[in-house]
């Protein structure tokens, strides 16, 4: 089933997602220790494609991206939840970007930006555990400028049809534990945002890693 997005986040979902990732910020950085090494080419990656000098970044949890971040840009970076935050905090000054980086709390569902305030805006492996994932991006789409880019790296559901299947049959436990879903149908959520796909990258894992850089549509 495809997500589709209500005018205004759930509270209590929300809540529930925050003490989620609250309860596992002290040793989340542990828990990702050898993913990351995974992870760390597709990053590399990703900033690498970044454009423009304002960017949003949402969902900077402890400041994985941080070492990966353009030495020219500005950045914004919020999270839900303060335990991740405080993480951020102190990656930043050990990486000396506290003069170009500002982290702040926020939810993607329901950002307190204006409208077409970024050049570009970027999530890694966010979107699994947003409550509303099209909410959230329709939100991208209303602050960064027309023209701007979105880009994500994300896990989502399997095309494999048992895979699929299996990983749907895992997901409430997995979400209880680990606070995200993994059958997530990330790409379609995309497009029912209002975003325009421009690529989609196949990383890894048949179809369930991937890199996709969406276009806020020009008015």
């Amino acid at each position: 089933m495809l997500n589709t997005a209500s005018s205004k986040p759930d509270p209590s979902a929300t809540e529930t997602t925050r003490r989620r990732y609250q309860r596992l910020s002290p040793f989340y950085d542990a828990m990702e220790r050898m993913s990351e090494r995974r992870y760390h080419p597709w990053r590399t990656k990703l900033w690498s494609q970044v454009s423009g000098l304002r960017i949003l970044e949402v969902g900077v949890g402890t400041g994985k991206n941080m070492p990966f971040y353009p030495a020219d840009i500005s950045i914004i970076g919020i999270d839900l939840t303060p335990g991740m935050l405080q993480r951020a905090q102190k990656q930043a000054g050990e990486f000396r970007l506290s003069s170009r980086v500002e982290l702040q709390p926020g939810d993607v569902q329901q950002l307190d930006f204006p409208e077409n305030n970024f050049d570009s805006a970027v999530a890694t492996f966010v979107f699994c555990s947003v409550p509303d994932p099209v909410l959230g991006l329709r939100e991208l789409k209303r602050v960064v400028k027309p023209g701007g880019y979105v880009l994500l790296l994300e896990h989502m559901r399997s095309p494999n049809p048992f895979l699929g299947v299996v990983m749907d049959f895992l997901n409430p436990l997995i979400v209880r534990l680990m606070g995200a879903n993994i059958n997530r149908r990330t790409v379609e959520n995309v497009r029912n945002s209002g975003l325009e796909i421009v690529q989609i990258e196949d990383l890894r894992a048949g179809g369930i890693f991937k890199l996709i850089t969406a276009r806020v549509p020009s008015k």
